[in-house]
Formats: C-alpha cells, sequence, structure tokens
C-alpha cells in the first residue's frame, strides 16, 4: 500500500482504487504531487513546470535559479515566512521573535496497522488492511520537528493525517497554528461544498464555484458548531451524486476548526483543515511536542454519492466503537417533548408504560431529574437526584420500567454550572470567567473549565456514582451553549491560548473514562441538537441527536445535509408530536416515522396522548422498523433527490451489501395543480436480479434505468417501499 522508489525518491500510497504521491525533491522541500485514481507507476512530479514568477521569492540552495520558489511548488506542509504567501500549514513564533519555519525532509519509517493518537480520536485498523507512513520534517534553525503521519485505510479508499509537532531545540515555542493537513493541487477549476446552517438548520450544503482568494469556513464556538461543520469536498464543476471527481476531507475533532480553500494567482488550489488558529497558542518547552487531531480524507471519481458510502462505511466500521457501534439500536421513547420539566417517577413510568404495549424498548428521563432542576435556571452542575421528583433515586424508577421489559436511559449536561448550584456557590473558579469581568451567559449556564483536573474528576466522579446506582443503559449527553469568557484559572497567562484545545481533550477523557468502565453503555452525544456532530464525537458516542428540530419535512434537508458524510446509524432521529413545536407544522403520523426511521428512530411524546389508530400506527412502525433496520444501519445510502432544489418530492434508499434488499422512502415536500406524474429512477440494485415491489416483479435494471411511476400524494405525505430479490 506504501510505496518508496529510492532513485526517484517518491513516496506513493495505494488504496483499492486511488492514489497520494509526495516526492523528496533536491533541496529537501517534501513536494505534493497527486491524490486521484488508482495508477501504477510514476513520478508525477514531471506536472510541476518551473517558471520564473515576479515577486515569487527564491531560496537560497538554489542560487540564481529564479524558477524554483515556495511560492509556486506544491507542498505537502506548508510553513511560513519563507516565500509562501499562500495559506501556511504551521506556524509559530520562536525564541528569538521571528516567525520563520522551514520544514525540510529528515527520513520516514513504514509500519504495518494504522497509528493512533494518545488523547485523541482517530479511525483505527480492525478488520481491515493498513499501513503507516511517518515522515519527518525538521527545520534546522529553530530545532522544530514535524511529523506527518499518514494511514492507509486500502478497503476505504480512505488515507487519514495526522501531525506531531516536537520542540528539538534549546528554546521554549509558541505554536500558533498546526493544520491536520494540507492538499495541494495544479489546477483549480472546481466547486467546493461546506455543511453550513444554525440552529435547527444544521448541515445545509453550500455549494461555491471556486474563485480567487481565500474561502475560509470554521468555528470559534469551543465545539464544532451548528453553523458549520468539520468536513469540505473540493469537486468537479460539473460532479453529480454519481459522477465527477471529489476530493472531501473530514476533521475528527470537536472544538474550533478552520478549513480553507485558496485558489491562487496562478490556478493552483490549497486545501487546508485543523484547529482554529483563533485565540491558539500553545506553547511547547524544549522536548516537549503536540499532536493536532486527525484529518480524514477520501477521493472519489464517482460523484458525491460514492464519496459519502466511502465515508459512511469508514465511520461506522472503524471510528465508532463499542457493542453499539454495528448494532441495532434500542427504539426509545423520550419525555421532553412531552413535559419538560414538568414530571415525576410515576409520570415518567406513565409513558414508559404505554411505550412498552406497541413494542418500545428503552424510556430515556431527560432534563429536571437531579438537584433544583425545575427549570433553565439553576441546578445544573448538582448531579444529586432530585427526590421530590424521583422518591428514592434512580434504581426505583428504574426498576419499575425494567419490569415493563424495558431498557433505562437518562440525560446529562456534565460540561455545564448554573450560577444557582451548590457547586458555583463552592467553586465559582471552576467556570470559565475572566478575573475582573462580568459573566456571559448562555441558556442561564456557564461553562466548566474542563482544562482543571480536579473539575474533570468531579464530573467523572458524579457520572459514575450516578452509573453505579442503577441499571442505566443509555445517556444522553447535551452541550447546550458555546464557550465565552474562555479564560482559566488553572494556566498561567502565558498558557490561556491552550484553553480551547485542552477544553476538547478535556471532554475526550472523561468520555475514554466511561468507555473504558462502562462498555455496554449507549451514548448518544448531543449539543442542542446537532451542534458538535463531528467524527471527533462519533468516536466515543456512535449516534448524536441530529437535531432538535424535529418537524419531519425539516428534518429531509437536515438529514439529507448530514448524509454528505455521516452515516444513517449515527443521525438521531425521533418521531414527535404535532403541532411541531419550533415550526407548528402537522405532518402524518405515517411520514413521520418514514422519516425519523432513516435514523436510529424512537418517539418524542406521550403516547398516552394519541390516539387508538396512531398507537396502531406506532405498533406498525416499530415492527416494520425491526424488519428492515440492518438494511437501513448497515447498508449503501443513496440520495435519489435534492431536497433544497427538488420541489415536488423528496427520495432515498438504502440497499444492503448483498443488493438482495432495499428500502425506498419518498415524501411529497409540495403538491401542483395537474401534476405532472412522479417518476423514480433508483440506485444500488442489481441490473441483473428481479425484484419485489409491492406485489409485483421488476429487473433491477428496470427501477435505475426506466424509474417507478410514484403514486399522487397530498403534501407531507409519504409512501415506503420494502423491496426483496426474488
Amino acid at each position: 500500500m506504501i510505496q518508496y522508489d529510492a532513485e526517484r525518491r517518491t513516496l506513493t500510497l495505494h488504496t483499492r482504487s486511488t492514489s497520494y504521491q509526495m516526492k523528496i525533491d533536491a533541496t529537501g522541500v517534501l513536494l505534493h504531487t497527486y491524490y486521484g485514481e488508482k495508477l501504477r507507476k510514476g513520478d508525477l512530479s514531471r506536472l510541476i513546470c518551473p517558471e520564473d514568477r515576479g515577486f515569487s521569492p527564491n531560496p537560497d540552495e538554489v542560487g540564481l535559479d529564479r524558477t524554483w520558489s515556495l511560492d509556486t511548488q506544491p507542498q505537502e506542509y506548508s510553513s511560513s515566512g519563507v516565500g509562501d504567501f499562500r495559506q501556511p500549514a504551521l506556524e509559530a513564533d520562536l525564541a528569538d521573535g521571528s516567525h520563520i519555519v522551514d520544514l525540510r525532509y529528515v527520513g520516514h519509517t513504514v509500519a504495518d496497522g494504522k497509528y493512533a493518537l494518545e488523547g485523541l480520536p482517530a479511525f483505527y485498523d480492525e478488520g481491515v488492511a493498513a499501513q503507516t507512513l511517518t515522515v519527518e520534517l525538521r527545520d534546522k534553525c529553530s530545532g522544530l520537528t514535524v511529523e506527518l503521519l499518514y494511514g492507509v485505510l486500502e478497503e476505504y479508499d480512505m488515507i487519514t493525517r495526522a501531525v506531531r509537532v516536537r520542540n528539538d531545540g534549546a528554546a521554549p515555542v509558541q505554536l500558533t497554528r498546526v493544520a491536520s493537513a494540507c492538499l495541494d493541487f495544479f489546477t483549480g477549476d472546481w466547486d467546493f461544498i461546506t455543511l453550513g446552517g444554525a440552529y435547527a438548520r444544521e448541515r445545509e450544503p453550500v455549494r461555491t464555484t471556486l474563485t480567487q482568494g481565500v474561502h475560509t469556513v470554521g468555528s470559534v464556538r469551543g465545539s464544532s458548531s451548528h453553523q458549520q461543520n468539520p468536513f469540505l469536498v473540493l469537486c468537479d464543476r460539473d460532479a453529480t451524486e454519481d459522477t465527477g471527481c471529489c476530493w472531501a476531507m473530514a476533521l475528527v475533532y470537536s472544538g474550533n476548526f478552520q478549513a480553507t480553500v485558496e485558489h491562487t494567482q496562478f490556478h493552483e488550489t490549497r486545501m487546508t483543515m485543523g484547529i482554529h488558529p483563533f485565540h491558539f497558542c500553545w506553547r511547547l518547552e524544549p522536548g516537549e511536542s503536540f499532536t493536532a487531531p486527525e484529518a480524514a480524507m477520501v477521493f472519489s471519481r464517482q460523484g458525491l454519492g460514492h464519496m459519502s458510502r466511502m465515508f459512511h462505511r469508514a465511520i461506522r466500521l472503524n471510528l465508532c466503537r463499542g457493542p453499539w457501534k454495528d448494532a441495532r439500536r434500542p427504539i426509545l421513547i423520550n419525555n421532553w417533548e412531552a413535559t419538560l420539566f414538568d414530571f415525576d417517577a410515576d409520570k415518567i413510568y406513565s409513558i414508559a408504560q404505554a411505550a412498552s404495549k406497541v413494542g418500545v424498548e428503552m424510556m430515556v428521563m431527560d432534563d429536571g431529574w437531579f438537584g433544583q432542576r425545575n427549570d433553565d435556571f439553576g441546578g445544573l452542575g448538582d448531579w444529586n437526584v432530585n427526590q421530590e421528583k424521583l422518591p428514592g433515586g434512580l434504581a426505583p424508577l428504574a426498576e419499575r420500567i425494567k419490569g415493563l421489559g424495558m431498557k433505562f436511559g437518562i440525560w446529562v449536561e456534565p460540561e455545564m454550572v448554573n450560577e444557582n448550584s451548590d457547586l458555583y456557590r463552592a467553586h465559582p473558579d471552576w467556570a470559565f470567567q475572566a478575573p475582573g469581568r462580568p459573566v456571559t451567559r448562555g441558556r442561564y449556564q456557564l461553562v466548566l473549565d474542563l482544562t482543571r483536573a480536579e473539575v474533570r474528576q468531579y464530573i467523572l466522579d458524579n457520572l459514575r456514582t450516578m452509573l453505579k446506582s442503577a441499571d442505566i443503559s443509555y445517556v444522553k449527553w447535551d452541550m447546550n451553549r458555546s464557550l465565552t469568557d474562555v479564560w482559566s484559572a488553572g494556566l498561567p497567562a502565558e498558557r490561556q491560548g491552550e484553553v480551547y484545545h485542552r477544553f476538547v481533550l478535556g471532554v475526550y477523557e472523561i468520555l475514554e473514562a466511561l468507555h473504558q468502565e462502562f462498555p455496554q453503555l449507549l451514548i448518544e452525544g448531543c449539543s442542542g441538537g446537532g451542534g458538535r456532530f463531528d467524527c471527533g464525537m462519533l468516536y466515543y458516542t456512535p449516534q448524536i441527536w441530529c437535531s432538535d428540530n424535529t418537524d419531519a419535512m425539516d428534518r429531509l434537508r437536515i438529514q439529507y445535509g448530514t448524509s454528505y458524510c455521516y452515516p444513517c446509524c449515527t443521525m438521531g432521529a425521533h418521531v414527535s408530536a404535532v403541532p411541531n413545536g419550533l415550526t407548528h407544522r402537522s405532518t402524518p403520523f405515517h411520514t413521520r416515522g418514514v422519516v425519523a426511521a432513516a435514523g436510529t428512530f424512537g418517539y418524542e411524546l406521550d403516547l398516552n396522548e394519541l390516539s387508538p389508530e396512531e398507537l396502531e400506527e406506532v405498533a406498525h412502525q416499530i415492527a416494520a422498523f425491526r424488519n428492515y433496520w440492518d438494511v437501513v444501519m448497515r447498508g449503501d445510502y443513496y440520495r435519489l433527490t435534492d431536497p433544497f432544489r427538488h420541489e415536488c418530492f423528496c427520495a432515498w434508499m438504502h440497499v444492503s451489501p448483498d443488493r438482495t434488499r432495499a428500502v425506498v422512502s419518498v415524501v411529497q415536500t409540495q403538491r401542483h395543480a395537474n401534476p405532472v406524474r412522479p417518476l423514480l429512477r433508483m440506485k444500488g440494485l442489481d441490473p441483473d436480479k428481479d425484484y419485489l415491489v409491492e406485489g409485483k416483479v421488476y429487473g433491477g435494471d428496470e427501477l435505475m434505468y426506466a424509474g417507478l411511476a410514484l403514486p399522487f400524494l397530498d403534501e407531507c405525505q409519504a409512501v415506503q417501499y420494502q423491496i426483496k430479490e426474488v
């Protein structure tokens, strides 16, 4: 998978269908020469055309040769201050006050297996062939050494990258930018796609034609955010779901990030991704090192759909961990939208009792079970059970629910604290707040300083006590505000630039401890819905609440955009009551079920308030999902329409890996007078097989190339087809 040609000084990484090449040039600069369709052989540095470019300076070692400049060379990992005026991957303030870093090749090693990152999430190689390439670069003047790590996951056509920076010099160094990946291209006639949005409108695909300049997305909120997502695609301008070249990059990180695409004066392109340099400054003493998070890359020449399916398989099988990564999750019911804070043990039990009769398998008790938590204003941080609501604690309620044949789950928000709490009154310095300044609140709460070991220990001790006090199978881990007043009483002034990143490392440390101590526990990530939906969290929480917006029609767009990178088995999706609390829209119960079944599937309402007909529909939905869950969770996902562009209906399908079964879902989004007969062409089937659809037999080629005529539906109505090979 990894080849070194000593004569040509090229390093080439091969996956099943792609190749990635770099070259050590005569000056020791590591050049990037190719990433794309798999090649048999060749030195692609021949594509670099030396040219005397005005205002592109030349390093000393090339003498009077004005055709060689770092400003025009495609680099594997760019730095600053040495003549490359494009976006740098690495910046540092050195002890002498300069910021010049000149990285040159020192050596490389190849090892079987995939590297791991201490304290950081990363893809792993269980069950798949993998190799690791480590390339060492060094700035000889400062002693700053950079290790470029490459993981090759052959089966998924995925190459991962990470960076370790080590101070081998005699004086401290301040790192001010450490990107995880830098990718240079010779051309730039492309589009780029990002996932934008807002709270309750997460991960909306934004496609932009690449023009000269630096195009940047990112987050400085302390989390990956509702507004942007650490995922980026560069693609042919005519790329579709099924055709065209696509280069995609996802950051395995849950904090501040920045992704950039720069189109240069020479129509070349540079793509970088990593920790956002906003308020980032990491001090390295001599001998110390810093590890940047992992970035995962996929290339597809078969369009955006194939690109997504590569990410889906790798994330599901080699990023998510534990017994739940590839298993059906319990069909659950959550009480939040049914009760808000107004509940007690009997109310929770009554919801569970009704749910158990129609096949729901887990009861999740949401916010309000602890401390003096009767509203948003108080209680966060006090993880002792509210005895007025739950006499005797969690165990009696858990046992009552267990007696119904159901599992029991619970909601927590461990990273936050209310000022009206015993914790804050005892330890006000445990929250982020700068000395002498008033605090900034979000949802009436402050953020605990997870950079401090005693704060992390307090959280972990409380979570352990809670989990050991009752039979708890599931935890919904929420985070309901962005980070402000970011200053830690536990760090000196010169290290305050480390706080954002250390906070994320603290979250990971707690989650990893829970993963090790409670391996059977299913944790669902959440941040006001989808505000921290990223590959980093999926390493610890194999599913994430996709959005607080449970309106079925809005979820069509949210789940569509999320699928660009993330598999359906990671998307927390529930059927909720109508009118919807955010949109005030009413949609048919069947439609809500069809949309929620494209994710982990559950309910967010009080079944006691449903009619007999609706309860019958719930039972039918649960039975159907149990029948085809493996196709949805483990199969290949195909976006058949774009809900942001297709005005009449939204359709998607899941196909089993052996192509013997499929589930096709259609929702009518608009209805017009005298409508045109809707026609749906399917994807992913075997053209040589015959399939049973609604009692009729069709060839796979018919269904994909000619299509299936859909029934006329009213707005917001849905139809779902279960397809089987005959």
